[in-house]
Parts: C-alpha cells; structure tokens; sequence
C-alpha cells in the first residue's frame, strides 16, 4: 500500500462543523475506493499569504491516506467538484510520521510560549 498525505483548504466562512463534514466525506471517498484515512488533523483557521478566490483565511486539514493510486485520484476528483475547497495537494510519502504533525506541534509551540508570557505579566 501507498502512503500519501492530503492537504485541504476549506473557504473561511464555513463552520467548524461543516469543515468536519468535509474531511468526514473525503474519509468516506477514501474507504468506498479500497483506501484507509490513518490519521485526520484540523489545523485550524490560518491567514493565507495571498487571497485565493477572496479569501484571505481558510480552514486547513490534512488526512493521512494509505492506499492505491485510484483512491488518491477519486478523492482528487471529488475535491475538484466541490465548491466549498479552494485549495488541495496530495503528495506520496514513503511513510506517514508518528505523533503530531509539524504544523500539530508548532500550534501546540505557540500556545505554550503565549501562556509563559502571559504568566510573566
């Protein structure tokens, strides 16, 4: 089996819940075409470094995909129709790593520094 990474950007004025929605319906892609989602990370509602289709935020996800090539161009297809993701990549990896992502992990960084310095205060 293959291991690949998809990334996902859903338009900012969705909400969190239907942002689930979505990474629940690619799940479902995955596992209808013989595929398995290892792993499904919400990063969160980020600024963009341009606008995309008017948006200067979006919500990012990323699901860990292990499976044929027919599930990751399923998927692909099915993104492409949908109105609701303005961005989307998939790449192939050789295997998905342990733990938190780095995006997990710098998030998890971040809020750590915030709370000492405003313990310092």
């Amino acid at each position: 089996m293959a291991h690949y990474e998809h990334v996902f950007l859903a338009r900012q004025d969705l909400s969190q819940a239907q942002v689930d929605q979505l990474a629940a319906n690619a799940t479902e892609i995955v596992e209808n075409n013989e595929g398995k989602v290892t792993k499904t990370e919400t990063w969160g509602l980020k600024n963009l470094a341009y606008k995309i289709d008017r948006n200067r935020k979006a919500h990012f996800v990323m699901l860990n995909i292990e499976g044929p090539g027919s599930v990751v161009a399923e998927l692909e297809r099915q993104t492409r129709i949908n109105e609701d993701v303005i961005r989307y990549m998939t790449i192939k990896v050789d295997e998905h790593e342990e733990g938190p992502s780095v995006m997990m992990r710098k998030n998890e960084r971040d809020t750590k520094k915030r709370r000492e310095r405003e313990e310092r205060n």
